[in-house]
């Protein structure tokens, strides 16, 4: 149980939060939500002892274990895999302790070793922290790559993972749907409903919330109110609090009035002087019902495309990738007309951003053709676009680099519709949050009158109202539109037909999100299904007669011989995945970097054997240990 007593907090000059009294009851999952800047991430940081409170107490456990998930990622040389595991320390530090015993040859050790995991329940966390890495899009291969291979948003995902391995009874969750895709955020979804502890969650997504909370605690003009049940009730709930305080409002507003005619008309008469002190005192005693202050309603639109053909593009036959060596996508036919409206769907790392990529020409065919309209103007918002918005500079300097013979005012009133107001628009975008940086982004985007729309992930970090004035504009858009977006809500409201990426193929899919969903598990289930099997025939081929049983010596260095080959695994994982984002690189594609390619091709192709080389080895070694 966690209490807040007559709590505030205050944020420099700021005070965020006041006279919070409230009780968040065990095994509660609440969604904490608010306009951007009400205070949900800085009452985070009070639970977690980072800022001190104001004024108030927050009353909490002195056991409490909290997981919560880091900010930001060393760029360490573990691999994700032990990341992960580090997660849950305890058990962590028993497994490297029984891997020095190894390599030392203490045998005793080991033994000491293999009991403290029994005791702590330990001997499955290695595959507790697989499955982590597995539902949240991780490749297999991917597992013993050092974090420090990883971009930003896959560091993002690994730390998500590490907090949820950590044993823990409060689970502090920051935003976790961003960065991460569609099947990543079912899996997480899943995963919450099974934790058995108290769950507090920011987030911006309605389904997901809807999908997770028990209840929802809103923060707004200082103020915190928790509502029993997901977002959905919530805002009805609200609705209807509002409803009645506009009417105990305008029922005590007259009351007011009929009062103060009274005590005007007879305050001065002698025979009414008692009768006007008693209406004084009523007057003095109403409650003062603050009138509804209606929010401002976000809006936002694309205006129409400068020219808007029919047939706007399309891919014929077309095999997609980084190269002959990455062919992602093939045989894709897949076009786009004048009001088409495509959510893409899929399982992580299926292709969908391949295909956005090759329909902007971002990425050159391997094979087949893309023919687009001369008239064509795709709008593209990447899940990079917001990191490269040029640091120091303002959204005045943004929009003039794109349109330097505008008017000044016509800028203002353009960035204006888009709430950079006044001043904001000569601000420089170091100081803007997430949410302000992907509105600038989609702003410059609309400016260009584009008729097809691609948008990767465009609500990572936008808040719900924003969201909601996207997806209203969306729908007015004149325009082609292609979305791969994690917000079932928004790809749900835009999308019109589905089509599904998955093992190789693009095809149109015939149901709505829940039957994809459906489909989803299923082929989890197929997958888990194959591997299980495999592993069953690996048991019967152990089972077989065995040669005489082992030495210790030989066991260590049979352990020492599987650790190096992993170790090399890992390294020509990291050089493969180099080389992969070298071959994507679209300046290698002109005519004078053919040469590199081929050069790039041979190292690919003497890796991926030396590769496949050492997975044998290393299969055979693992199999003469297991079998002792």
């Amino acid at each position: 149980m966690i209490a807040f007593r007559n709590f505030a907090l205050r944020r420099g000059e700021r005070l965020l939060l006041s006279d919070i009294d409230l009780t968040l009851h065990s095994g509660t999952r609440v969604g904490v939500v608010g306009r951007n800047g009400c205070g949900k991430s800085s009452l985070f940081a009070a639970i977690l002892g980072e800022v001190e409170a104001d004024r108030g107490d927050i009353d909490m456990p002195t056991r409490l274990r909290i997981a919560s998930v880091a900010q930001e990622t060393p760029s360490l040389p573990d691999s994700a895999l032990d990341f992960v595991l580090s997660g849950d320390q305890d058990v962590f530090d028993v497994i490297r302790a029984e891997a020095a015993a190894m390599d030392a040859e203490d045998y005793d050790a080991v033994a000491d070793a293999h009991q403290k995991l029994d005791e702590l329940g330990g001997y499955d966390a290695p595959a507790r922290a697989g499955k982590l890495l597995h539902g949240l899009g991780f490749s297999a291969e991917s597992h013993l790559r050092p974090v420090s291979d990883f971009s930003g948003g896959w560091r993002v995902r690994l730390n998500l993972a590490r907090a949820l391995m950590k044993p823990s009874d409060l689970l502090l969750l920051d935003e976790p749907t961003n960065h991460l895709d569609l099947d990543a955020v079912l899996w997480l979804e899943q995963w919450l409903l099974r934790y058995p502890g108290t769950i507090l969650l920011i987030s911006h997504d309605r389904e997901f919330l809807d999908g997770v909370c028990t209840h929802t605690l809103h923060l707004n003009d200082g103020r915190a109110k928790l509502y029993t049940g997901d977002y959905t009730s919530f805002e009805r709930q609200r609705a209807e609090h509002l409803r009645l305080q506009q009417i105990s409002f305008e029922k005590e507003q007259a009351e007011r009035e009929h009062l103060q005619k009274f005590i005007d008309r007879f305050k001065a008469k002698a025979s009414k002087a008692k009768q006007a002190q008693s209406r004084m005192k009523r007057l003095a005693k109403l409650a003062g019902t603050e009138a509804v202050r209606a929010e401002r309603a976000m809006h936002i639109q694309f205006g129409q495309p400068a020219k808007l053909p029919h047939s706007l593009i399309r891919l014929n036959g077309a095999d997609c990738g980084y190269g002959a060596g990455a062919r992602i996508l093939e045989q894709v036919g897949f076009g786009l007309e004048a009001g088409d409206r495509v959510g893409l769907l899929g399982p992580n790392g299926a292709g969908k951003s391949t295909l956005v990529k090759t329909l902007v020409g971002e990425l050159p065919l391997i094979d087949g053709e893309r023919v687009a309209h001369p008239d064509l103007r795709i709008g593209y918002f990447a899940q990079h676009t917001v990191e490269s918005l040029t640091e120091g500079q303002s959204p005045m300097w943004h929009l003039k680099e794109i349109a330097p013979d505008a008017g000044e005012q016509a800028l203002r009133n353009f960035l204006g519709q888009w709430y950079f107001v006044g001043d904001r628009a000569f601000e420089s975008v170091d100081g803007f949050s997430g949410g302000e940086r992907a509105r600038l982004a989609l702003a410059l985007i609309a400016y260009r009158q584009p008729n097809v729309l691609l948008l990767d992930e465009p609500t990572n970090h936008l808040d719900i109202d924003m969201r909601e004035a996207l997806a209203e504009a969306l729908s007015d858009f004149d325009g082609a539109i292609v979305l791969v977006s994690h917000d079932r809500h928004l790809i749900g409201l835009v999308s019109e037909t589905f089509w599904r990426v998955a093992d190789g193929h693009v095809e149109p899919f015939n149901g709505d999100l829940d039957e994809y969903a459906v489909w989803l598990k299923a082929r989890s289930t197929k997958l888990d299904q194959a591997a299980s099997k495999a592993r069953s025939e690996a048991k019967v081929e152990a089972a077989k007669p065995k040669a005489a049983p082992k030495s210790q010596a030989e066991l260590g260095k049979l352990q020492k011989q599987v650790e190096k080959l992993e170790k090399r695994m890992a390294e020509l994982d990291s050089q493969l995945a180099h080389i992969q984002e070298e071959m994507a690189r679209p300046e290698l594609y002109q005519s004078d970097g053919g040469a590199v390619l081929l050069q790039l091709g041979e190292q690919q192709r003497k890796l991926e054997a030396e590769r496949a080389g050492a997975e044998a080895d290393w299969l055979a070694a693992y199999e003469a240990l297991e079998q002792g």
